[in-house]
């Protein structure tokens, strides 16, 4: 459990969430369902051995965060996932249904700590065609193991084999609704079919920019500009064209364009590397600056 102010939200809160469920309890001193809550929370967060991160905020004293998230009683809780709030609950609420709301949201338990164990001895200067083979080994003796599978299809992908890359993403392609990372290699995915099915990429890239020359609204053109971005690998030009999009509609078009920039942070984030227990990787700067970004606009 972690007590979270203005100052430390987006590290423990906004950033935390990108990779498991963030449980935000509103508190305050003064309030007596809360001292009956809190302990509950802590508890689950301890058994659930790190299927989420529970973190505390004292609703007095972060009135901002609170106006924030449009807290009218407390406790109230809010569950993140990927930035963005997707449940949450008011009151006093049992530990039996406790436990059937966070069911509904965190990761089963399974053998996650072996997949990132994969990950984590991936050399990062390792031969390119190496770690493609000693992937493609792990996906075909450990069908299951969901880690070496995306860095499998994704190291395809950017290495120009969508053939291949789709071949190998279609066992788990059912999964894409409940797996983040999997949805982010299914829409890296269609901006490569995008790309490959324009005849002319610059002249369909110049279109893109006549059109939003004329009207900065015109949100398909934007996203289409963003996606040959992305069949060309220049990946923070792309999220800059989709920050465009959130700046003027958050939600437009399902929610497509926050989607589709989580998924170029997903696909540019390096392997986690090991580091001595109780220590917590660092973030690639890349990629924690585009998070910042993605939460200031989201947030505001």
């Amino acid at each position: 459990m972690i007590d979270v102010t203005l100052e430390n939200f987006e590290a423990e809160v906004i950033a935390a969430s990108m990779s498991l469920p963030v449980l935000v309890d509103f508190w305050a001193p003064w309030c007596g369902p809360c001292k009956v809550i809190g302990p509950l929370l802590e508890k689950l967060e301890t058994e659930y051995a790190g299927r989420f991160k529970l973190v505390k905020i004292d609703s007095d004293q972060e009135q901002q965060l609170a106006g924030a998230f449009g807290v009218r009683s407390i406790p109230t809780c809010v569950l993140l996932m990927n930035g963005q709030p997707v449940d949450g609950f008011m009151g006093a609420v049992p530990e039996g249904k406790l436990r059937e709301f966070l069911d509904k949201h965190v990761p089963p338990a399974g053998p996650q700590a072996e997949e990132d164990e994969f990950v984590a001895e991936e050399p990062a200067n390792a031969d390119p065609a190496s770690q493609l083979e000693k992937l493609q080994h792990t996906v075909a003796t450990d069908p299951a193991n969901d880690e070496a599978r995306f860095e499998y299809v994704k190291a395809l992908l950017l290495a120009g084999r969508s053939d291949d890359a789709k071949v190998a993403f279609a066992p788990v392609i059912g999964k894409t609704a409940a797996v983040r990372r999997f949805d982010s290699l299914q829409k890296l995915m269609d901006a490569f079919d995008f790309a490959a099915a324009q005849p002319d990429a610059a002249a369909r890239a110049a279109e893109f920019e006549t059109r939003l020359a004329t009207n900065k609204r015109d949100f398909e053109a934007r996203l289409g500009k963003a996606r040959l971005l992305m069949a060309q690998q220049r990946w923070t030009e792309a999220m800059d064209e989709l920050l465009e999009i959130l700046m003027r509609d958050k939600t437009w078009n399902e929610d497509l364009a926050r989607k589709t920039y989580i998924a170029i942070l997903d696909v540019i984030e390096p392997p986690r590397p090991k580091v001595a227990e109780g220590q917590i990787p660092p973030d690639d700067p890349t990629v924690a600056t585009y998070r910042r970004r993605l939460s200031s606009v989201v947030l505001s």
